[in-house]
């Protein structure tokens, strides 16, 4: 944990968010800014600053990210319908809270190119 992020501070309980799903590893909560009617975040509850800083050993904390993801889409019935899920790794890519998180999207049809 970081003192100066957001994220951290949410995992911790210090700033309050609309949680989804939480166990000892991961949380997930509602998107103060959604992009499409159901969007929430996924993070690890240790912090990782960027894609970029994942280790080797990370791989199933990541991998439990991805299907924390499809649980919640098929929990909130969105898995049919379809749904997104999306990393951003650094400002060009829009990451503006440098703690990695998994965008889940749904409630609506995503165009492509996303932009």
């Amino acid at each position: 944990m970081t003192d100066d992020c957001l994220f951290c501070k949410i995992a911790s309980g210090k700033i309050p968010a609309q949680i989804v799903y939480e166990d000892d590893q991961l949380l997930s909560f509602e998107d103060v800014n959604p992009q499409a009617p159901f969007h929430v975040l996924i993070i690890p509850r240790r912090h990782i600053s960027t894609l970029n800083d994942v280790q080797e050993g990370d791989a199933a904390l990541l991998g439990g990210l991805i299907t924390r993801a499809a649980q919640i889409a098929k929990e909130h019935g969105h898995a049919q319908d379809g749904y997104r899920t999306v990393f951003n790794c650094n400002r060009g890519a829009g990451q503006s809270v440098f703690h990695i998180h998994l965008h889940l999207l749904a409630g609506r049809n995503m165009t492509w190119p996303p932009g």
